[in-house]
Formats: C-alpha cells, sequence, structure tokens
C-alpha cells in the first residue's frame, strides 16, 4: 500500500462519512453531490489537521508496510472529518443566509 492509495482511501472514507451525516441528519442534507463534496473537503482538512499527530499516510508506511492501527485511526478521522465536515457547511451556510 502506497501513500497516494492511503490517501485516496482516506477520502473516499469522508464521502461515506458526509453521506451517512446527510442520511442520518436530514435537515443538514445537501444532497447527493452535496454531501459528497462536503465529505471530501471536510476528510481532507481533518486528515491535514489532525494527520500531524502521527497518523498521515507518511507515519503510517514509515517502516515500509503498513501500521494497522495508525490506519485505522486514520480512517475513524477521516470519516469524523467528512460527517462534521457537512454539519459545519450547512451551519455556515445558514448563518450566511442571515
Amino acid at each position: 500500500m502506497t501513500q497516494t492509495l492511503i490517501s485516496l482511501i482516506s477520502i473516499f472514507v469522508g464521502i461515506i462519512g458526509g453521506n451517512f451525516a446527510g442520511i442520518i441528519f436530514k435537515k443538514y442534507s445537501f444532497g447527493l453531490i452535496g454531501n459528497t463534496i462536503a465529505g471530501v473537503f471536510g476528510s481532507i482538512f481533518f486528515i491535514k489537521s489532525f494527520g500531524r499527530l502521527g497518523f498521515d499516510p507518511f507515519s503510517i508506511m514509515k517502516t515500509g508496510s503498513y501500521n494497522v492501527t495508525l490506519l485505522t485511526i486514520n480512517i475513524l478521522v477521516s470519516f469524523f472529518g467528512g460527517a462534521i465536515g457537512l454539519i459545519a457547511i450547512k451551519y455556515l451556510k445558514n448563518k450566511l443566509n442571515k
């Protein structure tokens, strides 16, 4: 597994998180495409922000093989980043419309 593949998996999991949050919290949903875009940006923002703690793709692949614990943390942060990104974007949209 390479760093690029881990990054793509993280973004895909963020998309799933954004769409899952849109299904669970109907009032935050932007539809399929909007939830997907919010999931991508939320996932990337959270991985870039919190990845410096040691679970970015480069740290996962540091030893030459992937570290399962760090990969799991990366995937969880990516999922919740996509969901929180959707909620944050809806909050900003509501604030700007007032």
